[in-house]
């Protein structure tokens, strides 16, 4: 089994601490519940044992009792036998109806830490700020990153490259390395993304026009990495027979990412030093979407690499802005406490028309933060000030 450390390593500070929720989220099968084991075997070896350990998996039948918050309230205190500290782990609560207040409920006795992780926006701060305010820490686990894949599979330097390929083409969930064959991956992607249409847009969502969900997502994929236009994909979905409203475009648009399938991606005015909302970007959280949810037969090596690189930053927990300038955009500004850089993404500077373009991106930008170009390239293009980095140096490096 992969130990997640990064994930680990950043939730360990609150193990022990009864004060506040600690919140797992993020997409389905992104390796969440395996996060959950990995503190339950961290915590053992801390000599606690299993019977001051609650985890209920809400996904099993074995829970279906547990239907509110006053379920779920009574049910873990009728667990505790003493006085000691209990440790809750509640995977997928967000089934249970208004969990918060049962887990509040828990939380102000001061007796359990609790764990919990979920799949859609019901775990992060805008749904919770009402009955959690204040009362918990947040923490999203994305797919595997390039690196994590290497240590899971134990890829050779000189097969880097076509590990990558294979990412781009199939993702990178966590049980999808687990299959060989195409058609295992190929129907092991697609159950991911029915179950994630089932039991978090139909359920919890409401939606019901699936059709027109799934031909808005699939023209989301296909332009992923341009400009938004609310027009275009209304007129995409006229010509296809599909009118609807555009607050329902927009109603939709926000279930993908509130399913965490999309990332939408805010530009950043670099001249005003300000966060625009408009014109933003969406990338898709798992390149493996796009095999189930796209027609095109080719891979645009160009646009994988792009979406890789933003998913590696978030993962090397930046907060991501695409870069607005004067005549044009930088493809990512990332910023994390004091650290500010600006970052372009090339798949090869294979001419020099393309190194133009590439660098000239930064022409206009007079500050001083570090600016980088990254691409496949082994050779060392960096000049003016700019760094040129390869691919496997910047996805393998933890502190870039």
């Amino acid at each position: 089994m992969l130990i997640r450390e990064k994930y680990l390593k950043e939730i360990r500070d609150f193990y022990d601490e009864t004060s506040l929720i600690k919140i797992i989220y993020g997409l389905r099968r992104s390796g969440k519940s395996v996060i959950l084991t990995q503190i339950m075997d961290e915590i053992r070896k801390n000599n606690i044992d299993d019977e001051h350990i609650i985890y209920i998996n809400f996904e099993s039948l074995d829970y279906s009792f547990i239907k509110n918050a006053k379920d779920l309230n009574d049910y873990i205190k009728s667990l505790v036998k003493d006085k000691d500290k209990y440790y809750v782990f509640l995977d997928e609560v967000q089934k249970v109806e208004d969990f918060e207040k049962g887990i509040n409920s828990l939380r102000i006795t001061n007796q359990f830490s609790i764990f919990i992780t979920g799949s859609n926006s019901k775990m992060t701060f805008l749904e919770l700020s009402t009955d959690l305010s204040g009362r918990y820490v947040s923490f999203r686990v994305l797919p595997l990153t390039f690196k994590e894949v290497v240590e899971l599979t134990k890829t050779k330097e000189k097969d880097y490259k076509k590990l990558l390929f294979d990412i781009f083409e199939w993702g990178s969930l966590p049980q999808r390395f687990s299959f060989d064959n195409e058609r295992a991956k190929l129907n092991y992607i697609s159950d991911v993304y029915d179950s994630i249409l089932l039991k978090d847009v139909v359920e919890r969502l409401n939606i019901k026009d699936i059709t027109s969900f799934n031909k808005i997502l699939q023209y989301v994929l296909e332009t992923e990495g341009k400009e938004f236009s609310a027009n275009n994909i209304l007129n995409y979905l006229k010509n296809e027979h599909h009118e609807i409203a555009t607050d329902t475009l927009y109603n939709y648009l926000e279930a993908l990412c509130s399913t965490f399938i999309m990332n939408k991606v805010y530009r950043y005015d670099i001249q005003g030093k300000s966060i625009l909302k408009t014109l933003n970007k969406y990338y898709v959280s798992d390149l493996g979407v796009k095999k189930i949810k796209t027609n095109s037969k080719e891979l645009n090596y160009s646009m994988s690499l792009e979406s890789i690189v933003y998913s590696d930053l978030l993962a090397k927990g930046y907060e991501v802005y695409i870069g607005k300038t004067k005549k044009g955009e930088v493809d990512f500004v990332a910023t994390k406490n004091k650290d500010f850089k600006y970052i372009q993404v090339c798949y090869k500077l294979a001419s020099e028309e393309t190194k133009q373009r590439e660098f000239g991106a930064y022409k206009g930008i007079n500050d001083s933060y570090p600016k980088y170009i990254i691409s496949l390239d082994d050779e060392d293009y960096s000049k003016d000030g700019i760094q040129h980095v390869n691919i496997f140096d910047f996805l393998l490096n933890d502190d870039f």
